[in-house]
């Protein structure tokens, strides 16, 4: 795949880019080495004061980067400016709070161990390899770079080959906002490139957010040079609406849980699991609030729902849904490529959805819906549970004890109760089974690659 700007609302190309050398890749690794040494000796104050630096640069310039990253892979110009904003918010965050984050733990009776002195210290492991996605192009990317660099660690970013201005935008960011040189940079490289990169020496940990057959590559190939390894895949996730939820409230959050980002996210709700007694009112308040949504120029401060970033991605949606029909299911609505410039879709609901269809176990990386009917509680968590993938999930109840259920039996790494799956710098994110290993954010998300030392003194 070229590493190329293309926009997916007209399908022109905007800029192309020529892939790093092997002399200049290592180059550049021979910098993140030197920058790693320089920056694990600063103190939590100053690394604050850079990250702050980085946030002040980045909101004065949301306005530039935001058009940026629509034009790069579709997302509204609303949604984008959030996007953008959302991680001057991250960048503080963990300037404000890595310190504590990361303080020294001490044993509270050393004696039960023989020691005068016995505690824990975080310390950070030094160059890490970011493999990031296009669909949130610069969140995806500071979720783990601000976390990282305030640890004391220094970040390698290979980013999704459609977004290279936004990955050459973070290339300069931290270092213009006074970070040592070499402490965060892009490698404009190919797919095919990572593995050299991951197992050089100088390279400590890898964290990949993307598909699972990305992720099961770079693990693979991390386990066999034993090096830390973060994944965050794919997701089906579940939305589940019981009899005693606002029901009205449900499907209003419901299309803006599905058709978020275009449709393009791992923790969009992508299963609606509906109890039979509102299945009928959910569905119609939601096939409603789909149809009634504005697509079109992802620029437009009116638009809802942009193109679908890739050609090849609206063609899987176009065929999920074909496959879904031609095997019974019954299209509510949309589901066809739309428009005759560009990457459109029409945002689609899918009734009759049976495990004989590919969508069923698919991930749908695109606003379609899968709608599903159920009996009872148990039949909800069954079929919620009926997945490779466990990253999040949406409930919807105002039963105490159905709550305590749900909560307790989604296998995922997040319940979202009477609301959508959302990430926040304060909550860890991350998921199970085959969405992935590690946790990103919060507390856990600075300390994945830090060295948990031991310190034991007589």
């Amino acid at each position: 795949m070229p590493i190329a700007t293309v926009n997916p609302a007209t399908g022109e190309l905007i800029e192309e880019f020529a892939a790093l050398t092997k002399e200049q890749i290592d180059q550049r690794l021979t910098r993140a080495e030197a920058a790693a040494v320089t920056l694990r000796a600063t103190d939590f104050g100053t690394r604050a004061r850079w990250m702050r630096a980085a946030a002040d640069l980045v909101e004065a310039e949301a306005a530039h980067t935001a058009r940026r990253l629509t034009v790069e892979m579709g997302k509204p110009i609303v949604q984008a400016r959030a996007e953008v904003l959302k991680c001057a918010h991250a960048m503080r965050f963990y300037a404000d709070n890595a310190e504590s984050l990361l303080a020294d733990q001490a044993l509270a009776d050393p004696r039960t161990v023989n020691a005068s002195v016995a505690y824990t210290a975080y310390q950070p492991l030094g160059v890490v390899l970011a493999v990031m996605p296009w669909n949130y192009p610069m969140w995806q990317v500071i979720r783990f770079a601000a976390p990282a660099l305030m640890a004391g660690n220094v970040g390698l970013l290979k980013h999704a080959s459609n977004v290279p201005q936004t990955a050459m935008y973070l290339d300069t960011l931290f270092e213009r906002a006074g970070f040592p040189a070499g402490s965060f940079q892009t490698l404009l490289v190919g797919a095919a490139d990572v593995e050299a990169v991951l197992r050089d020496r100088r390279v400590a940990a890898v964290t990949l957010t993307g598909s699972e057959p990305a992720g099961r590559s770079v693990a693979a190939v991390a386990g066999s040079e034993v090096k830390k390894v973060v994944l965050e895949l794919g997701g089906s996730d579940p939305f589940v609406v019981l009899p005693s939820a606002d029901v009205h409230a449900a499907a209003r959050t419901a299309v803006s849980a599905r058709t978020m980002n275009n449709g393009q996210s791992c923790i969009a709700a992508k299963r609606f699991i509906v109890h039979t007694e509102v299945y009928e009112a959910f569905v119609e308040a939601f096939v409603a609030g789909t149809k009634a949504l504005t697509v079109g120029d992802p620029l437009d401060e009116g638009t809802d729902v942009g193109p679908i970033a890739t050609e090849s991605g609206r063609r899987e949606l176009v065929d999920l849904v074909d496959d879904a029909v031609a095997k019974g299911a019954v299209l509510r609505c949309g589901g066809s490529a739309a428009g005759t410039r560009g990457w459109f879709f029409e945002p689609a609901v899918l009734e009759e959805v049976t495990p004989a269809m590919r969508v069923y176990r698919e991930e749908a990386f695109g606003p379609l819906a899968v709608m599903h009917r159920v009996d009872d509680i148990e039949q909800a968590v069954t079929l919620a549970n009926d997945t490779a993938f466990g990253l999040s999930s949406s409930v919807w109840t105002t039963d105490p004890d159905e709550e305590r259920l749900l909560i307790s039996r989604i296998d995922a790494g997040a319940v979202f109760v009477n609301g959508m799956s959302v990430s926040y710098p304060e909550l860890p994110f991350g998921g199970v089974k085959a969405s992935g290993v590690g946790r990103e954010l919060a507390a856990e998300g600075i300390r994945e690659f830090c060295n948990l030392k031991t310190i034991w003194k007589n």
